[in-house]
């Protein structure tokens, strides 16, 4: 397998419909590896390539782990393995669908219902790959202190590489960079027609994805493991 600077553990939706319009939203197809037009969006406050800049180099995902440096000892095909192992154990999960919501300052897609089931399984892949995760260098963990983390987050910084997991753990899909309140919900309604008839219900979750981030920084889908447990 093709070594990769950075891997992750997402979700991202099979091909079609749902997985189009978003990788032509954000202008880059992880499924494909490749660039994709935007889409004429009438009633947007600024032109899409800015306001999906920076989400683009992601792809439309959700993530489950987030982007880690392989530790020494490690190897993309242990990855592997340990990944392969663990959707063998964990089960889908379900929940009612999803809905356009502001988070902070940008505009994502958010689950409905129960995401508990959820919450469990993105921390047992946390903790299951975690042996496979390089430690943050000190100026990434020194970004990530710069945005104003709580003691908790902190703490789950030092821990896990990463302030937003375990109980801190918030799923959603991004759409967007940071917007102004006014710029998100103009988003949101010129978004609404294109996205609502599209969006799954209900939204399940039947694998995860490993993605590589490959030498130009952008994320692209390497395999996906169904979930049997």
């Amino acid at each position: 397998m093709e070594q990769f600077h950075r891997y992750a553990v997402y979700y991202a939706p099979d091909r079609g419909p749902f997985a189009r319009f978003a990788a032509e939203w954000l202008g880059w197809c992880p499924l494909s590896g490749i660039e994709k037009p935007h889409p004429d969006v009438a009633g947007l406050p600024r032109p899409v390539e800015e306001i999906t800049r920076t989400p683009r180099k992601y792809g439309f995902h959700g993530t489950i782990k987030p982007p880690f440096r392989l530790a020494d000892g490690s190897s993309p095909e242990a990855l592997q393995d340990d990944l392969s192992a663990l959707a063998r154990r964990l089960a889908p999960v379900r929940m009612e669908g999803l809905a356009l919501k502001r988070l902070g300052g940008f505009v994502a897609l958010v689950p409905e219902g129960d995401t508990s089931a959820l919450a469990h399984l993105a921390g047992e892949v946390v903790k299951a790959l975690d042996r496979h995760r390089a430690p943050a260098p000190a100026s990434e963990i020194q970004r990530r202190r710069s945005a104003g983390l709580t003691p908790r987050q902190d703490e789950l910084l030092m821990r896990w590489g990463y302030p937003y997991v375990m109980d801190e753990f918030r799923f959603h899909l991004t759409l967007t960079g940071k917007l102004t309140p006014d710029e998100a919900a103009r988003t949101m309604a010129a978004l609404d027609p294109h996205f609502t008839p599209l969006l799954p219900r209900p939204f399940a979750l039947r694998d995860l994805c490993l993605f590589g981030e490959d030498e130009t920084g952008r994320f692209q889908l390497i395999q996906r493991y169904a979930l049997t447990g």
